[in-house]
């Protein structure tokens, strides 16, 4: 049976009394996923919704040509595939693993009972529709307000956290999908920080030697 600790964390799963939280536990499965290994591709129907209890979960959208824009990155206590329960539509993006990751797949069912037995629990789902929505609007901004390099330096800011060493977690192709440019435009961009002092790189180590500078030009 899935671990209860992460799902009960989840915004849509939170504050749920035992008997509910375990009827959606009981109905989930944990499944273990290599890097490359897709759980979902655009348009396909969905029956089931993810929480990541480890790894990384990409969402991707790809062009005609097979370019691909990364929309979101998933990681430990996210969830995602939700919005087929409420709108019956097909995968709007896919979901693909980064890297060797354990997500529980959720089917709808019991959790659609759940907010038929108890209609108030769908304020959380407002309240999780209402942060996709805003992330989706600063997302939108930037790509208006941001050159290539604002964006890139957001992107590793993000990535960082609050520590100033980190790895890479993705390539820089996926890295490239995520800041919504080419790959050469963002390793120039990534060279350039280097050039001034702002991050040094061994590999996919980096280090932000300069967090101020790398911020205002993430503005």
């Amino acid at each position: 049976m899935p671990d209860t600790t992460l799902l009960s964390e989840t915004i849509l799963f939170a504050g749920l009394d035992d008997d509910a939280l375990t009827r959606v536990v009981g109905a989930g499965r944990d499944l273990e996923l290599r890097r490359g290994d897709v759980l979902f591709r655009e348009g396909d129907d969905p029956d089931e919704l993810f929480v990541v209890m480890s790894g990384r979960i990409a969402i991707a959208n790809k062009s005609i040509d097979g370019r691909e824009s990364m929309v979101a990155l998933m990681e430990e206590g996210d969830l995602f595939g939700e919005m087929g329960l409420f709108d019956g539509r097909g995968r709007s993006a896919e979901a693909r693993a980064l890297e060797s990751s354990v997500v529980t797949a959720v089917p709808y069912g019991p959790v659609r009972s759940l907010y038929e037995d108890d209609p108030a629990l769908l304020w959380r789902v407002v309240a999780m529709l209402a942060g996709r929505l805003r992330t989706m609007d600063a997302a939108l901004a930037d790509s208006v307000f941001l050159d290539v390099t604002g964006r890139t330096a957001k992107r590793l800011l993000d990535l960082a956290g609050e520590e100033d060493e980190f790895s890479l977690p993705i390539t820089q192709e996926e890295l490239a999908g995520m800041v919504g440019a080419s790959r050469e435009r963002v390793n120039k961009a990534i060279a350039s920080f280097i050039r001034l002092g702002w991050i040094e790189q061994i590999d996919r180590t980096y280090r932000i030697t300069n967090r101020e500078q790398l911020t205002i030009r993430a503005r």
